[in-house]
């Protein structure tokens, strides 16, 4: 999924890094606080207070940073300085502390200050990133305090837990941000499709219908003039129909792409939700269920109707094409492949093999044909 955004666009996570800003005014206060109360106790005071200050300018140069409302903004290499300069800082409790403050558990001159590099590299990079910043953070407090106690343990568990929190969160935003634009961008192209629709008016299918149905009837170059008829109605339904909308995952709707080739002729029934394909697949199995109709509107006779059964089974998906036509009689379809003629054996069972599937055909004089195709999801 991508993570660019325009410049003008609200980044999805941008709540978090307000949060990110407020975390870092209050922890400074804290770390202000603290500096007051054990600065007498300090062997460097005057090394106390330019750390202080220096905290303060990174508190500031942080704001301004993570304020921005565009992602591009929030530079990678920033945030990953950001996490240097909060362990740098840090590392200077050695040289302030006392080894009695230090024993006694006194606070780093940091203090929970440093909670802020973990948010802000979650918020930034996910919850791989923040869990990795807090890592880095919870080694340099150990190296501070000169070793690993439980209380630089239990420091680093909220460090880490804190950055892998907001890590989630920010992905989790960012991919609901992604899945709405998607929703959004689906709804205004079928909004368009409704707009055609209602501009070309019902009578110009019906016209090209019924050249279809008469041409046919007439036969000879009648029957020619009838097939193009019986083209250009169908990409005319296609094109005022709501069609498969591409997901960012790459599969289409094969519900949506097959309801486009209903018709007066050609009923269509599907499961009420979307049955996700990967875009090529549902062009393979639309192809052949097309060819299928094809070879109803050819040879079942004007009359003929078609039926289109689709079935959503979980690891595969099935197919049916049926008609009322006269049925296909015994030994057709081999005298035809005999004879050189093989559309149907390359272009619905050669389709169907090509995405390990299986094509039945089941017909008899005067019953119809019935296709079932079954193509796996995987």
């Amino acid at each position: 999924m991508s993570r660019r955004f325009g410049p003008t666009a609200r980044e999805p996570a941008t709540p978090l890094w307000w949060g990110t800003i407020g975390l870092r005014v209050l922890t400074l206060l804290f770390a202000l606080g603290a500096v007051i109360v054990h600065s007498s106790g300090y062997q460097r005071p005057w090394l106390a207070w330019a750390v202080l200050g220096t905290m303060t300018l990174w508190t500031v140069a942080t704001g301004l940073v993570y304020a921005r409302e565009d992602l591009r903004w929030r530079w990678r290499w920033f945030v990953l300085a950001d996490v240097l300069v909060t362990c740098a800082l840090m590392l200077t409790s050695p040289w302030i502390l006392t080894a009695e403050q230090n024993a006694a558990v006194a606070p780093l001159i940091t203090t929970v200050w440093v909670a802020g590099a973990p948010v802000a590299a979650g918020t930034r990079f996910g919850g791989v990133g923040g869990v990795a910043a807090g890592l880095v953070v919870s080694a340099a407090t150990g190296i501070a305090r000169h070793g690993f106690t439980l209380d630089v343990a239990r420091d680093g568990v909220l460090l880490v837990a804190s950055g892998l929190l907001i890590g989630m969160s920010a992905t989790t935003a960012r991919k609901s941000a992604a899945t709405l634009a998607e929703a959004l961008r689906t709804e205004a192209a079928n909004a368009e499709r409704e707009r055609l629709a209602r501009d070309i008016h019902d009578s110009v299918l019906q016209v090209l219908a019924r050249v279809r149905r008469r041409g046919a009837e007439l036969g000879g170059e009648a029957a020619e003039l009838a097939e193009l008829a019986g083209e250009q109605e169908i990409a005319l339904r296609a094109l005022v129909t709501t069609g498969p909308a591409r997901h960012h995952t790459g599969e289409t709707d094969l519900r949506a792409a097959l309801q486009l080739l209903g018709s007066s002729k050609v009923q269509v029934a599907a499961p009420a939700g979307e049955v996700n394909l990967p875009a090529e697949k549902t062009a393979e199995l639309v192809a052949v269920v097309r060819e299928a109709l094809s070879n109803v509107d050819k040879h079942a006779g004007t009359g003929a109707k078609a039926w289109v059964l689709l079935e959503d089974l979980g690891g595969e998906v099935v197919v049916t094409v049926r008609d009322d036509g006269p049925g296909i009689p015994e030994g057709r379809l081999a005298a035809a492949e005999g004879e050189g003629r093989m559309g149907v054996v390359r272009s619905m069972r050669g389709r169907v093999a090509g995405l390990g599937g299986t094509i039945s055909l089941e017909t008899a004089p005067g019953q119809g044909t019935e296709w079932e195709i079954r193509v796996p999801r995987t």
